[in-house]
């Protein structure tokens, strides 16, 4: 479901532009450059080259509104007088994760935005379902002050749940009051074990099945927070009311944070819910509190960071650790790669390595820049001399 929503916020942007520009989105006249299509597609490209917006955003729209047509052509609910684009087939060359090589035939059309965009391996991010910038310590030690002086409950255990765990924002805010209250099995154990996924009633990324290692000290945290006064009453106001089967984690309103996927398929008969919630409430939280906290304490005007760079720091916190045994000589550096790949539940070994090159990737490229910097200040300043 969250799928059709992106795709319904797509054409609904669609629609928008076409009610401003007087347009009529049927009419496919001679005339190529009239028909909506190439009009949009136009647009979009004035909109990223005046930075309105992210190209990979005008990407998709593109692509929703592509594929809307091709569905009215093929149910025979539309016949354009014009074709909407010219299409054609290119088959591009793929790899499995075992490394095994095959062709996939894609369709493209000439209103489709081609966006070429260059893999820096030596820009501070790490592709891990997305580029995500680890945070150093020192910004980590800022982010949690912040999130302390901010006095919001909820958020900085959603946040410490990230960086512990290094779980997703999806699977931390679909945790229900009745995983929290869990008896453990050993006296004194160091950490839990908690299975995530299908069947359990927490959603993960692509429905995979999970287990997070949770530090008995942080679920003992979850477990008083869930029995707060505050959260209860957060709970009272929710649908369905104060239960163990409720989201751990609600707005103040009492409204989920975080819809999981089952909820997205129940029927909302009272219509109280406007829009899908996928943790916006967090993200601008981080936005307009967080960040502008963390710029004006520590005069660090270009810091910035996404919810999910807390998935990195974790991985990268982990990655630090078992590369620190390495140079003891207590693991191999083999043993050290397996067990981040397994904490990560990274199902490609080449994640894995992403976070084993980081600071080796971000050492070289600073030493580059700092020795070309000195070169050409060095030839600067033999110009200047000559000059006077």
């Amino acid at each position: 479901m969250s799928t059709y929503s992106s795709i319904a916020d797509d054409l609904a942007a669609y629609r928008r532009y076409l009610d401003e520009a007087g347009i009529d989105w049927m009419h496919f006249p001679a005339h190529k450059l009239s028909r909506p299509t190439y009009r949009y597609s136009g647009h979009l490209k004035l909109a990223i080259a005046a930075g309105e917006i992210a190209s990979s955003t005008a990407k998709r729209r593109m692509s929703a509104v592509i594929s809307f047509y091709a569905w009215l052509i093929s149910e025979g609910v539309l016949a354009p007088e014009y074709s909407p684009w010219k299409a054609s087939d290119r088959y591009i060359e793929l790899k499995d994760t075992h490394g095994f090589k095959f062709s996939k035939r894609v369709t493209t059309t000439d209103v489709s935005l081609h966006i070429a965009k260059q893999d820096d391996p030596y820009a501070g991010t790490i592709d891990d379902g997305g580029k995500l910038r680890p945070l150093s310590q020192d910004e980590q030690a800022w982010l949690l002050e912040a999130l302390i002086s901010l006095s919001n409950t909820e958020m900085t255990l959603i946040h410490l749940f990230a960086l512990l765990t290094g779980a997703r924002i999806q699977t931390i805010l679909t945790f229900r009051v009745r995983h929290v209250l869990l008896e453990l099995d050993e006296p004194h154990p160091f950490e839990l074990r908690f299975p995530v996924g299908p069947g359990t009633g927490i959603d993960t990324k692509n429905d995979k099945q999970l287990v997070l290692h949770i530090p008995v000290w942080f679920y003992q945290m979850l477990r008083t927070y869930a029995q707060s006064e505050r959260a209860r009453r957060r709970r009272h106001r929710a649908v369905g009311g104060d239960t163990e089967d409720q989201y751990l984690f609600l707005s103040i309103r009492g409204t989920p944070l975080y819809q999981s996927k089952a909820g997205s398929q129940t029927f909302n008969a009272s219509a109280s819910i406007r829009h899908a919630k996928a943790g916006q409430g967090v993200r601008q939280f981080i936005t307009e509190r967080v960040i502008p906290f963390i710029r004006e304490k520590y005069n660090t005007p270009g810091f910035s960071y996404q919810f999910h760079d807390t998935r990195a720091t974790f991985g990268m916190n982990l990655t630090d650790a078992q590369l620190g045994l390495v140079s003891k000589g207590e693991v191999t550096l083999h043993e050290a790669r397996e067990f981040v790949k397994n904490r990560m539940c990274h199902e490609s070994s080449a994640t894995t390595d992403r976070y084993l090159q980081y600071r080796k990737n971000l050492k070289l490229v600073r030493a580059a820049t700092a020795a070309y910097s000195n070169h050409l200040r060095q030839l600067a300043e033999l110009a200047l001399r000559d000059i006077q």
